[in-house]
C-alpha cells in the first residue's frame, strides 16, 4: 500500500508557531496531526500557523480534524490560522459550510 503520508515541519517565529504541512490529511494521518497541534498548545503561543501549500487532499476526517484544532487553540487563548490553502480545499470548506468556522490567512503575493 503506497498511500502519500503526511509530513509536519515545525518552525516557531516569535509570536507564531507554524507547521510546514505536506501530504494528506486524512483519516490515517489526522490522529499525528492533532498530537503536534496540541504539543504545541502547551507552549501557549499567540498564533499557531498550518501552512498547506503541499497538502494534496483532506477527507471529512481531515476537516473535522481541523475544526477541533480551531476550537482548541481557541480555548487555549491561540489562534490558528490556515494559509496557503488550496483550491480544492477551499471549494471543500466552502461546500461543507466550513469555511467560516476556520480562519485562513491569504498569503497571495499582491503587486
Amino acid at each position: 500500500m503506497n498511500r502519500a503520508d503526511l509530513t509536519i515541519a515545525v518552525q516557531r517565529g516569535t509570536d507564531e508557531v507554524t507547521l510546514i504541512l505536506a501530504g494528506e490529511i486524512d483519516m490515517l494521518t489526522a490522529a499525528r496531526l492533532s498530537s503536534v497541534v496540541n504539543e504545541v498548545l502547551t507552549e501557549a503561543p499567540p498564533r499557531i500557523v498550518l501552512d498547506l501549500t503541499d497538502v494534496t487532499f483532506c477527507d471529512s476526517q481531515g476537516l473535522g480534524t481541523l475544526v477541533v484544532l480551531s476550537r482548541k487553540a481557541s480555548h487555549s487563548q491561540s489562534l490558528l490560522l490556515l494559509t496557503n490553502v488550496g483550491d480544492f480545499l477551499l471549494r471543500v470548506l466552502d461546500i461543507t459550510g466550513l469555511r467560516s468556522a476556520l480562519m485562513i490567512r491569504n498569503e497571495q503575493s499582491t503587486s
